[in-house]
């Protein structure tokens, strides 16, 4: 038990000889209060500990796939539009605020490997085990209608990634090798090959548009130039990349998803060696996806655990799991950078809190003020031994903590060879 008492050191006040002069304590700037750091210090870790109390991210499970989820896309102008795609072809389209399907549709036969919207949110795009590409009308068929696609395009191989163009009528689709489909034509205006048999993923640069990368099959990532008839660079990994996204702020970066459980960050200009190597999670990482901000990313990995790493950390600053969560295919972080979206095995599509003690809905005036009182005096004590432990704190599935642990000392081993 600790006892708090005063204790006062007498070389402070007490004179040496009766001839010194008596030792005054002064307050030389008498706007500042004397007590004033450690009032701030109390209020900081008073709102650290808070903040804990009161962090509860899981907000709601939207069910209705009857197999594991495997693709989702975010509309492009509606934030309460997500379009999810699972193992047995069937697509459905979601409402968030309300929270249910309002729209489901047999899409293909075998996985939806791809959904993406395009541009102007009128129409989507999807690809699957069945060798096409189809297009369908967002809006949900009238009354009498068939739920038919706009078009379909036959392709000769099974495609396993999609994306489509910020500004334009283009998208690429990847499988055996990389293509760029003009929405008109039903033959692709361009195919890249780099000596690989296959790709898992391509994704164009949201701000560079012409810029597009794709991870392959033999532990590469290669880089694309709509322009170019070849593609411009490649690097080679240890390991297989699942997936990458390029940061929406910073044109040059891109993260990609590793097998070694671990997430880097490369700048496209040097590819040497990765600008940031982020590390905590305890098995493949499956899917990465930036928030709209730049600053911070989250992922989605085999471990049935997300993450959320700040963009140049190479620990996460989050970690959501629920008992029932299996392996998290797919994740998505929303266009008002409030919310995250994953999907997982056991055919649930997930909507947690991007700041899980973040109050929602409208804040009084002196509810905010307060709130962003608190956050200013975390960040300035952030670094004091007792904050820093509050605030780091985080329960773990009791495996995941092993597993963790066992991997720490494993690298301390190879460190210490």
């Amino acid at each position: 038990m600790k006892v708090k008492v005063l204790s006062r050191n007498p070389d402070d006040y007490v004179r040496e000889t009766k001839y010194d002069i008596q030792r005054v304590p002064r307050n030389y700037d008498p706007s500042l209060h004397p007590f004033e750091v450690n009032r701030e210090y109390a209020r900081a870790l008073n709102a650290t500990k808070l903040e804990r109390v009161f962090a509860k991210p899981f907000l709601a499970s939207l069910d209705g796939h009857r197999d594991g989820v495997n693709c989702m896309a975010k509309h492009s102008t509606n934030l309460s539009s997500l379009l999810s795609g699972s193992c047995d072809g069937e697509l459905k389209i979601w409402n968030l605020t309300k929270r249910e399907c309002v729209r489901t549709l047999q899409a293909h036969e075998g996985f939806v490997r791809g959904i993406v919207v395009r541009f102007c949110g009128t129409s989507f795009f999807t690809v699957g085990d069945d060798k096409t590409i189809k297009q369908w009308k967002m809006q949900s068929p009238g009354y009498g209608e068939e739920e038919e696609p706009l078009n379909t395009i036959l392709g000769k191989t099974v495609f396993t990634g999609l994306d489509h163009h910020r500004r334009e009528g283009v998208f690429a689709t990847c499988g055996q090798q990389v293509d760029i489909w003009d929405e008109q034509r039903s033959s692709p205006v361009r195919s890249f090959t780099w000596g690989v048999d296959s790709f898992s993923s391509v994704r164009f640069n949201p701000v560079e548009t012409e810029l597009l990368a794709s991870c392959a099959s033999d532990r590469s990532i290669v880089l694309y130039d709509m322009r170019e008839a070849t593609p411009l660079k490649k690097v080679v990994m240890t390991m297989r990349s699942n997936t990458l996204c390029w940061n929406p702020m910073e044109a040059y970066y891109f993260t990609c998803a590793n097998e070694d459980y671990s997430l880097y960050t490369y700048d496209m200009r040097n590819l040497e060696q990765p600008v940031v190597v982020h590390m905590d999670h305890v098995s493949a990482v499956l899917d990465v996806d930036f928030s709209p901000t730049g600053k911070e990313f989250v992922s989605a990995s085999f471990d049935k655990t997300i993450r959320i790493f700040p963009k140049d950390g190479g620990h996460s600053r989050e970690v959501y799991h629920t008992k029932r969560m299996q392996h998290v295919i797919c994740i998505k972080w929303s266009a008002d950078n409030k919310y995250i979206l994953s999907g997982s095995d056991e055919m649930n599509i997930r909507l947690w809190k991007a700041n899980a003690s973040e109050k929602l809905g409208v804040l009084a005036h002196r509810e905010r003020e307060a709130a962003n009182y608190n956050q200013k005096l975390k960040e300035k004590y952030q670094h004091h031994p007792q904050v820093k432990r509050i605030a780091r704190h985080r329960h773990l599935p009791k495996n995941i903590y092993h597993q963790a642990k066992e991997l720490r000392v494993m690298r301390e081993a190879r460190r210490r060879k």
